[in-house]
């Protein structure tokens, strides 16, 4: 199969490329030129890089060469991008604002960049990501990306560049994180498999609380090989790597086809997705089950805390350097905080009793990832805050109750829709069940195969 960038080779897997480093059949550099290669001939048009690390990259492969135990890396010689939310040492980290302009490189990297490293991954580049982190579409002062599938239509947000690159065949897998469904929100957008780990899996250290442990750190990849060898070593646990290899067996599975606020609508098309994975897990020995109602406080809880968070992380920042929506978010985060509207009722009540009762006595809860298609890639940004507000939650308002809960919860690609744009299934399940999730997504991987990265004949020359 043709590669996206029109190369003629699809690229290859994360694992793929760290067995070829580790026996002898391809060097670390090669390895790394590949990747740089394929962002300086398809990224122009797709825009998923802030920065591209390309000598340091290279530099950093030759060290990585010499390394006495590269032959037992998990990730060696692996190209990755980082989301530029966290600290890469030696590297600005922009967040997405021109406020950040004069800010001086990082001294250090944040521990789970350490942690990829360590394992041999390669840090290519630092990926796009909209102003603080704070909306679903992935455009700022510093750049925009588009989706591979679509170059009109945004990857999703925040972690749309990562999800950008990946989609692409740029590089293999890419770092993101998720704070009301920004890893799952681009997987589904790109076509890929994303993960967001349950509450303390993974280390996160984003911003001043991480949105009240709300926000964790993930991988997104195309396949659930290379995601779970991944987040093996984001998590420090080796025995994620192996997940896929278990395939869970009489799951009472939860389906709901419900958004998860009155008002909204549901695409139609993602709404027989779900139908036909649940029909196909049934037939797998699974018992589907539908799922309860969504509480009504839950989605205004996620948007007075959606704007909480933008108001506390704007605070560190000069505000005439930051965008309008972000300027207009936060302020009215501070209206909302002054008459006690944080969200921090919602979040408690969810957590500690709601999840559980949506839940019931099911094992997993399946749901579309998106309400309907991606926007349109523009300068949302620029667009003030109601319009922003629409477009966000008229698309991606289905992830947030897995953040307020601290569950794990995954984006599983399951074709496509009219539009030409990949659809995609959510699964979550209680804490600590990483692995189950993976297993599951792994068993729908191998009965309903998704495509690797984006037709050729729309990223492709």
């Amino acid at each position: 199969m043709a590669g996206p960038t029109g190369s003629g080779v699809e690229p290859r897997t994360a694992a793929e490329i760290a067995a070829a480093v580790r026996q002898g059949k391809s060097s670390v550099r090669g390895a790394v030129q590949e990747a740089l290669d394929r962002i300086a001939a398809a990224d122009p048009r797709i825009g998923a890089f802030r920065k591209v690390r390309h000598d340091a990259a290279l530099a950093e492969a030759d060290d990585l060469a010499r390394r006495p135990d590269l032959a037992e890396l998990p990730l060696a010689g692996v190209p990755v991008a980082v989301k530029d939310n966290v600290p890469v040492a030696d590297e600005q980290c922009r967040h997405g604002t021109a406020a950040t302009a004069d800010r001086p490189p990082e001294p250090e990297d944040h521990p789970v960049v350490a942690r990829l490293r360590a394992a041999g991954a390669i840090v290519v580049g630092l990926t796009h990501t909209p102003e603080l982190s704070l909306v679903a579409m992935t455009d700022s002062a510093l750049g925009m990306a588009r989706n591979p599938w679509d170059l009109t239509r945004t990857p999703g947000g925040s972690s749309g560049g990562a999800a950008a690159a990946v989609a692409a065949g740029l590089v293999p897998i890419a770092h993101g994180n998720d704070g009301l469904g920004s890893i799952r929100g681009p997987a589904a957008c790109c076509g890929l498999f994303g993960i967001k780990p349950g509450f303390g899996v993974v280390p996160s250290g984003l911003g001043r609380n991480s949105w009240w442990g709300l926000s964790e750190n993930g991988p997104l990849a195309t396949t659930v090989e290379d995601a779970a060898l991944m987040l093996s070593v984001m998590a420090d646990d080796p025995t994620l790597a192996a997940a896929p290899d278990v395939r869970p067996s009489g799951l009472r599975i939860a389906v709901s086809t419900a958004p998860t606020s009155k008002g909204y609508r549901i695409d139609r098309e993602y709404k027989a997705a779900v139908e036909s994975v649940a029909a196909q897990l049934e037939e797998a020995g699974h018992t589907i089950v539908e799922a309860r109602g969504y509480p009504q406080y839950l989605g205004f809880g996620a948007v007075q805390t959606w704007y909480a968070a933008a108001a506390m992380d704007a605070e560190e920042y000069d505000r005439r350097a930051l965008g309008r929506t972000t300027r207009r978010m936060a302020a009215a985060g501070r209206t909302l905080a002054k008459v006690g509207m944080t969200g921090a009722g919602t979040r408690r009540k969810w957590r500690d009793t709601g999840a559980e009762r949506f839940l019931g006595d099911a094992d997993v809860v399946l749901t579309p990832t998106l309400l309907r298609p991606p926007p349109e890639a523009l300068r949302w940004g620029r667009r003030g805050l109601l319009r922003t507000f629409a477009a966000n939650t008229s698309y991606a308002g289905m992830c947030p109750p897995w953040n307020l809960a601290g569950w794990p919860a995954m984006n599983v690609p399951t074709g496509t829709h009219s539009s030409g744009t990949p659809i995609g299934v959510q699964f979550a399940a209680r804490s600590g069940q990483e692995a189950l999730l993976l297993g599951l997504a792994a068993h729908l991987e191998a009965v309903r195969p998704w495509p690797r990265t984006a037709p050729v004949g729309v990223v492709g020359g």
